[in-house]
């Protein structure tokens, strides 16, 4: 059902239309408006710039192929071999390629990478690396450090406009074309039309859709769930990646120990002391991020425990090299010089998303997607530590300069479906707020480390159960992007990468490809699993 923009609250008087929306202030939107920059920008964010983005949490740095000793191939070839056989090769071969100019123009931004006494940058090695490459800075402050040099970049920059406080909840469009972005006041009732000439989608990803998360509460899904109500193509919505040691410490999100850790060389324990990795991996501690979130899964869920030990590896220098985790650790009364710090897998990295050629156009005219809400190809089913930041910069700036040369035709109307027709809850109810705490345990719980044809058909009946009582659009949202994971995670009947099936343990070569759904689809997937429930 299309309802007219002049519905809403406009965004803009009379005929003024945005030559740029892009939803999400992250280190993908903010990288993208400063390449588009001097064509006017807006950029709406649910959280004050600069919180609420994952890219501020990230603690290991940028992977890129810059040292004498490392080459582009490596890097691809490392990329591919952890995607477990469903990148998108040329798409990795253009992201390394690009990765040494991208970092380059962070450095012209003021981001203040770690550098040796000669002022050449310092790299270090993370797990499926085969060269140290990884710039960091202050050893875990890199996305910190990254937002903030940013931050005051855009903050300079007169054509950009930084709308803070408002959360995406559909689209603007007619038939194929997205014409802008319907947001809501954050809090309140208030929604606003932004029509634009181009939508850039870099909301984010998928965190808190679960129990047990890195990420901050903003990441809810919302985009990937926007952009398949408008009818976008996702891809590889089952691959999700669990963080091997978030620090277990009762906290929400968890606190996030960086795998630069391990890369120091601190070693995995259970409560017995044992380094129960050495029957795991060859590669230990380095082994790939999905292996080692198993291999934790499986001491936490059998009583034995798991812990960081640091004490020997790093021990005096933690406080200094590692400050972020440190902090963390001390706000347990913990001190990772003396003490073993507890750590189970978290949800911490959404590879799917909305599908996206090279130039990051989404399925969807006019409509384009970067960072984690993107579905690049280049991660494939698990990705390499240290790739997310480096994805998000090469395609934000590819991004902007394709709508340089190419702005779609603005026209106005709005996506919607028909229960979704304009008319606000008079107050907030108390079951929205129930159904969101039984969707993040069902994820946790059946779409998480494990999954099995039972756990994800459990998961699919409750949260349509659930669904039955939300009212407001953001909260259908975060069950409709729930779903969607589930039901792709149904469909591949396999183990590959971030996604492993214990009633299929084994990759099938005949699945060695990537996965594409609709909304409609989802919909036809979870009637059926509610049938054989």
């Amino acid at each position: 059902m299309a309802v007219s923009v002049e519905d809403f609250a406009p965004a803009h008087s009379g005929k003024d239309v945005d030559d740029v929306v892009i939803l999400g202030g992250g280190l993908a939107g903010l990288f993208c408006a400063l390449k588009l920059s001097p064509r006017p920008v807006t950029v709406i964010t649910n959280a004050p710039i600069g919180q609420g983005a994952s890219s501020a949490w990230a603690q290991g740095g940028i992977a890129a192929a810059i040292s004498e000793q490392d080459s582009v191939e490596k890097h691809r070839d490392d990329t591919l071999a952890a995607g477990c056989g469903i990148c998108e090769e040329k798409i990795v071969e253009q992201m390394t390629r690009e990765g040494s100019d991208r970092v380059h123009d962070l450095l012209s931004y003021g981001v203040p990478f770690d550098q040796d006494l000669e002022g050449r940058l310092k790299f270090s090695r993370e797990a499926a690396h085969s060269q140290s490459r990884v710039v960091r800075v202050r050893g875990d402050m890199a996305g910190r450090a990254i937002m903030d040099a940013l931050i005051a970049a855009v903050r300079r920059t007169p054509s950009i406009r930084i709308l803070e406080g408002y959360l995406g909840e559909s689209f603007l469009g007619e038939g194929r074309y997205v014409t802008g972005v319907l947001a809501r006041k954050r809090g309140g009732l208030e929604r606003l039309a932004f029509p634009a000439k181009a939508v850039v989608l870099a909301s984010g990803g998928v965190g808190h859709l679960y129990g047990m998360t890195t990420n901050p509460h903003e990441t809810n899904g919302h985009g990937l769930a926007m952009a398949a109500r408008a009818g976008a193509v996702i891809a590889d919505a089952e691959f999700v990646q669990f963080h091997p040691t978030a620090l277990d410490l009762g906290k929400d999100p968890a606190p996030l120990a960086t795998e630069a850790l391990r890369g120091e060389g601190a070693t995995l324990v259970n409560s017995a002391g044992e380094r129960f990795m050495e029957s795991v991996h060859p590669d230990l501690e380095l082994a790939p991020r999905d292996i080692v979130a198993r291999a934790i899964h499986k001491e936490v869920s059998e009583g034995r425990g798991a812990f960081l030990d640091c004490r020997t590896a790093i021990g005096a220098r933690f406080k200094d090299d590692f400050p972020t985790v440190f902090a963390a650790a001390q706000s347990a009364g913990l001190d990772p010089s003396r003490d073993l710090l507890p750590v189970a897998p978290a949800e911490h990295y959404h590879m799917g998303g909305v599908l996206t050629d090279a130039n990051g156009r989404t399925s969807l005219d006019g409509l384009w997607a970067a960072g984690e809400v993107a579905s690049t190809g280049a991660h494939g089913a698990n990705r390499l530590a240290s790739n997310s930041l480096l994805e998000a910069v090469v395609f934000a700036a590819r991004i902007a300069e394709d709508i340089q040369g190419l702005m779609p035709t603005p026209r106005s109307a709005y996506w919607n479906e028909m229960d979704d027709a304009p008319g606000l809850p008079s107050q907030r109810n108390v079951e929205e707020r129930d159904g969101i705490s039984v969707l993040r345990k069902t994820l946790a719980k059946n779409v998480g480390v494990l999954r099995d044809a039972a756990g994800l058909k459990q998961a699919l009946a409750d949260i349509t159960e659930v669904e039955k009582v939300c009212v407001r659009q953001s909260i259908k949202n975060m069950m409709i992007a729930g779903k969607i994971i589930a039901a792709a995670a149904l469909k591949r009947e396999e183990s590959r990468g971030g996604h492993f099936r214990r009633d299929f343990p084994e990759e099938n070569p005949a699945m060695a490809t990537r996965s594409y759904t609709t909304l409609k689809e989802v919909q036809a997937v979870t009637a059926e699993a509610l049938e054989t429930a």
